[in-house]
């Protein structure tokens, strides 16, 4: 018989000597949601996804624009998304 290989580290003894037991009905009726064991660590993991909420936060939006309108805006320079958001406003406001 071969000698079976070191996985990450830990030899097939290693992995032998921490075999858990099936959980029995029992050990499930006692089982309680992570959130009510640990709610500090719950909470944060909740926190910690995703971008952070800002108050004036933007919405992406697609539209469909002329070839040649897109070119001119984008001849003003590299921040033509800045003034076309400006000229949006201003039409708006009007």
């Amino acid at each position: 018989m071969t000698k079976p290989p070191e996985i990450r580290g830990h030899s097939q003894a290693d992995w032998d000597a921490v075999d858990s037991p099936e959980a029995t009905d029992a050990d499930l009726a006692q089982a309680r949601p992570f959130a009510d064991v640990f709610p500090d660590i719950a909470e944060a993991i909740k926190r910690g996804r995703g971008r952070p909420k800002k108050a004036d936060a933007k919405v992406v939006v697609t539209i469909r624009l002329k070839p040649e309108t897109l070119a001119r805006y984008q001849q003003l320079g590299p921040d033509w998304r800045s003034r076309m958001v400006g000229v949006l406003e201003a039409a708006a406001k009007a």
